[in-house]
């Protein structure tokens, strides 16, 4: 089974300028992950958005980098099941003509 969370939207302080420390921007996140369904035995959808939202504004990273990389940890260890992980997450407001993401993608 493919879980996918598109467009995933809340504000959050994350980011290397000084502005970005202080004032929460909009981040978007897409995810996709992997598992293997057996008889009742499923992820959530609902609590990984949560786990995500959750983790993004406690951390407050200054780095997207070390953000992909906390979620895919966090999320590996709550849902260890999980076999495959690809984590998008984009900053829609930092530039005003464009939209910049960073993203990777995994085998667990």
């Amino acid at each position: 089974m493919t879980i996918h969370i598109e467009d995933l939207t809340f504000d959050v302080i994350i980011g290397l300028l000084d502005f970005e420390r202080v004032t929460a921007q909009k981040v978007i996140i897409n995810l996709e992950t992997s598992y293997i369904y057996k008889e009742n035995i499923f992820v959530n959808y609902a609590d990984i958005v949560t786990l995500i939202q959750k983790n993004l504004e406690e951390k407050q990273y200054i780095l997207l980098e070390d953000a992909l990389l906390g979620l895919k940890t966090q999320l590996h260890t709550q849902f260890p099941q999980l076999q495959t992980l690809s984590i998008k997450i984009s900053k829609p407001d930092i530039i005003s003509h464009c939209r910049v993401s960073l993203s990777d993608k995994w085998i667990l």
